[in-house]
């Protein structure tokens, strides 16, 4: 029976649908722009805080639309990835990033080591034990992580369109791309245009991989997802792309399409 699609907010991230019928538990890390009052926008402009650098255009959308048309759980962050990037662990250089693409970011410069203990504390950790403690309660969980990428990044134009990213676990992700060309005539490549040599894999690596769920991280292009018609088209196929490919690969639990 499909769930009402309700909200909960837990912290640093919002719970979407939480009582979601599907083994598949889609997660946002990048959702959001919003960055605290404390922080006086980081010493950043308006059009850069709207921009890529601060969050994943159109991926929030296109979770959520995922989330109805699979009946599935949603996390989401809701704060900028700038204040801290939840798809990172507090070891990495760019968890609070004092630089993103050409972009500094003045309020994240210098931090002490106090201060970016807080951060830590305050949106990492909670981001990443709500995120568990969902997994833990799904019936063999598959986590399917959303994200959206610039066409351009550093001047250069990115050719590829939609991107199927794995860490050491490579059974969805191989599944995926064998069934590419039934789904979509969008340019599709395995872990491009990031992979786990640029530290993006995180959320798999800690929630998935070593507990043997399935899993993938999907990087669709911006400008492909850029308006509510987009979204949603792309929604209802890479809803039928996951359905097949866990079919292919004989997935226990339910990840069909809930009309």
């Amino acid at each position: 029976m499909t769930s009402e699609h309700t909200n909960i907010f837990e912290g640093t991230s919002q719970v979407v649908n939480p009582d979601g019928s599907s083994s598949v538990l889609l997660v946002c890390e990048h959702a959001n722009h919003f960055i605290p009052d404390a922080f006086k926008n980081l010493g950043l402009s308006p059009d850069n805080l709207e921009s890529h650098v601060a969050w994943d255009p159109g991926a929030d959308a296109l979770a959520q639309n995922l989330s109805r048309a699979m009946d599935a759980v949603l996390v989401r962050g809701v704060v900028s990835r700038l204040v801290y990037d939840c798809n990172r662990p507090p070891s990495a250089s760019d968890a609070m990033p004092e630089r993103s693409e050409v972009i500094d970011i003045p309020g994240n410069r210098n931090l002490s080591a106090t201060e970016k203990e807080a951060r830590v504390q305050n949106y990492y950790e909670p981001f990443r034990a709500t995120l568990a403690d969902l997994i833990a309660q799904t019936e063999t969980p598959i986590i399917v992580t959303i994200h959206s990428f610039t066409p351009i990044y550093h001047s250069e134009r990115r050719h590829v369109e939609i991107g199927i990213l794995h860490d050491e676990d490579t059974r969805l992700a191989d599944a995926m791309l064998i069934n590419a060309a039934d789904h979509t005539k969008s340019v599709v490549e395995r872990n491009q245009p990031y992979g786990p040599d640029h530290g993006v894999t995180h959320t798999l690596t800690e929630h998935a991989v070593p507990y043997g769920h399935l899993n993938v991280m999907l990087e669709i292009r911006n400008d492909l997802i850029a308006t509510e018609d987009q979204q949603q088209v792309m929604a209802t196929m890479i809803t039928a792309w996951l359905v097949d490919a866990c079919r292919q690969i004989n997935a226990k639990g339910n990840v069909q399409c809930v009309a």
